[in-house]
């Protein structure tokens, strides 16, 4: 197990399954490591080699770390935020509670407590914030720019994927209803046939319950004669060449948290269409790095696409403005470094 003395933040995960939150905290805690926070993780559901402690650690919290007046129980979850104020309120642990909320939703009267009985608040972006009724710090997340990268061998183009044409253009993520993977499916099937150049590609896990999703749109497929240009690749085991490949990226969300996808999309080199849901309008600009359109306008969504697949010059020079944007915006190091700040406050806080 690995001694606590020296950490002084506790980033607790209470879910199995991946999500957006994984996806943060997996990017994130290596950064913040880097940078010299003492940080370690609580919970399942993340990869071995991030630093953990375990669970019968928890009554080491009531010593506190040899640099700090406290230390500082980083929640992201509602269950999260619970355990953290019976440790800090019904334990006495030296501990203050930090909140990061993404969700783009009025909070229900039971978040609302747990959120009031926080130290600090973060919102991940302007639209998050807005939701909250109480003082917070708005700090957009960021992604790491070296694994993120645009492409520079011959595997990172098409024709190491064997697939037919000269550009790709891709959707990633959760194959369901609230992604949207059936409103870029429909706008590929009415589009590819004009633009003979480009294949697409969606790649993300299928639950047993969208399965039924799943199956009707490959089936659309199918009947418009598109099995070859329309291509579901699955859970891949590593996106990241999979950005580097396409020349376009596809978010369509009907609702979102923040997402990170039109990010490590840019961070690539790769234009984004996205719809306004999560944080996308303030991570793309728009007619620079991509367009942004109403979340579940088809229409809008289809037109903005076109676009791109009728100029892909210019899809291109949106992603490179892409990657410039990223580097100077969004960069991992920027997330982390702003919330030492917050750290910094709340743990010689009284």
């Amino acid at each position: 197990m690995r001694p606590l003395d020296d950490i002084t933040v506790i980033a607790p995960h209470f879910k199995r399954r991946l999500s957006g939150v994984t996806s943060t905290v997996v990017q994130l805690i290596p950064e913040q490591r880097r940078i010299g926070r003492g940080i370690v993780t609580l919970g399942p559901g993340l990869p071995d080699d991030l630093p953990k402690m375990a669970w019968n650690q928890l009554p080491a919290l009531w010593r506190r770390p040899k640099s700090a007046k406290n230390r500082v129980w980083h929640a992201r979850r509602n269950n999260e935020m619970l355990l953290g104020i019976i440790l800090r309120d019904v334990l006495r642990m030296p501990l203050k509670l930090l909140f990061t909320s993404a969700a783009q939703r009025h909070h229900t009267g039971y978040t609302r407590w747990l959120i009031s009985k926080m130290d600090a608040v973060v919102a991940t972006s302007a639209r998050s914030g807005s939701f909250l009724k109480v003082p917070h710090e708005v700090i957009r997340h960021g992604v790491d720019i070296n694994r993120f990268r645009p492409g520079d061998g011959t595997t990172d183009t098409v024709e190491a994927t064997g697939l037919p044409g000269q550009y790709l253009v891709g959707c990633f993520g959760r194959v369901r209803h609230q992604k949207g993977t059936d409103l870029f499916v429909r706008a590929m099937i009415e589009l590819l046939p004009r633009y003979p150049e480009w294949t697409a590609v969606v790649s993300g896990r299928v639950t047993g319950e969208n399965q039924g999703f799943a199956d009707q749109l490959q089936a659309d497929i199918a009947a418009a004669g598109l099995a070859s240009r329309i291509v579901f690749l699955g859970e891949v085991d590593d996106i990241k060449p999979w950005y580097r490949r396409l020349t376009l990226y596809i978010a369509p969300s009907r609702n979102e948290g923040f997402g990170l996808t039109p990010l490590e999309a840019m961070a690539s080199a790769t234009a984004s269409v996205a719809s306004d849901a999560g944080a996308y309008a303030e991570l793309i600009a728009e007619g620079e790095t991509g367009k942004v359109v109403p979340a579940n306008d088809f229409e809008r969504l289809r037109d903005a696409i076109a676009v791109y697949l009728a100029d892909p010059a210019e899809a291109i020079k949106a992603g490179q403005r892409g990657r410039a944007h990223v580097v100077e915006n969004f960069a991992l190091e920027r997330e982390a470094r702003a919330l030492e700040m917050v750290y910094n406050q709340l743990l010689d806080a009284d």
